[in-house]
């Protein structure tokens, strides 16, 4: 599919305890950029894929470094904008046994989140583009970001150009504020093409509760969805089991409106970093559907990209297509 990929969402400074320490259990922090949209945009330029991101970050060091590494990745960052305000920032100390990861957010009054509505000429930044990915973190951070989301959504849509949305609810960003997230993501799904979201997402957006179990629940929540919202084209989820700490079990599945598929379950041992997992799986998904892969082949790069991201430390995946055929193969050996 000719055309770049807009992704649309705040840049964030992550700071982690090293090995698997508690926070500030020393006092020392290792230091990765994140954040949702962007992780995704990076799994994409990765994969080969012209990716622009859109966001708003502080005119200091640490936002001028959060440029220099999206750019790094191949991002074209001409519409990340240096304004005033602060960085958005995440603090993780890393799960080990059978003690969960635990984050801390900083990121209210960023430079992201106070940044006006306005701030983005939605037409001359989707000039050429084909596809927005936007996520329900940012309209999550406050009025102004929603009102953005929605511009930019609605742009999308009357240009042609496709809309992925990947759910991202976080109930305690929504709460911060006089919000109406039922309204605002019902709103985002209308002009979607491509959805990340399970049962959960689907049925807070409808106000309804799907009784199946397993996938037979997220094909009824999928048709629910599919009547509701007629952009809507396609419905990607995982599905994960924790044993421990260091073992997940991962399944995949892409609902269209003429079918379901779901892989079998993926041991994945020995985890290094599981943050941004999902944002790798949409990256996968979305190759699949830009590359004109098959429901079958993009299910199993969504999947292979979301279990490889396990591997490595840092918010977004790193990998090429010669890792996701590798993996497919199961070539676990040294590659020389």
């Amino acid at each position: 599919m000719a055309g770049h990929i807009v992704c649309f969402g705040e840049l964030l400074l992550r700071l982690t305890a090293p090995g698997r320490e508690l926070l500030m259990q020393t006092g020392n922090l290792d230091v990765h950029v994140g954040g949702a949209e962007a992780n995704v945009g990076i799994g994409l330029a990765n994969l080969g894929h012209a990716v622009s991101m859109v966001s708003a970050v502080p005119d200091n060091p640490l936002g001028r470094a959060a440029i220099r590494f999206v750019r790094g990745q191949g991002l074209n960052t001409h519409n990340v904008q240096l304004r005033d305000g602060r960085m958005g920032l995440y603090f993780l100390s890393a799960g080990a046994g059978l003690r969960a990861s635990d984050i801390v957010y900083d990121r209210a009054a960023s430079s992201f989140a106070a940044a006006p509505a306005d701030a983005f000429d939605w037409r001359a930044i989707l000039d050429g583009a084909a596809m927005l990915h936007l996520s329900g973190i940012t309209p999550a951070l406050g009025p102004a970001t929603a009102q953005a989301a929605l511009s930019a959504a609605r742009a999308a849509r009357g240009l042609g150009v496709q809309v992925s949305f990947d759910g991202n609810y976080r109930a305690r960003l929504w709460e911060t504020w006089d919000s109406d997230p039922r309204a605002v993501l019902t709103e985002l799904v209308s002009l979607t093409d491509t959805m990340f979201g399970n049962h959960r997402d689907i049925s807070l957006l409808l106000g309804e509760q799907f009784s199946g179990d397993g996938p037979n629940r997220r094909r009824e929540a999928a048709e629910a969805a599919f009547a509701a919202f007629p952009n809507l084209q396609r419905i990607a989820s995982t599905a994960r089991h924790i044993d421990d700490t260091d073992r997940h079990r991962i399944a995949a599945r892409v609902d269209t409106r003429e079918r379901g598929y779901q892989t079998e379950d993926v041991v994945v041992a020995g985890i290094v970093d599981r943050i941004g997992g999902g944002d790798a799986y949409a990256a996968g998904i979305l190759h699949g559907v830009l590359s004109g892969q098959d429901l079958e082949a993009t299910v199993a790069t969504g999947l292979a990209l979301t279990c490889l991201k396990h591997s490595l430390p840092g918010d977004a995946s790193l990998f090429s297509q010669a890792d996701i055929a590798a993996f497919l193969q199961g070539a676990l050996d040294v590659r020389r």
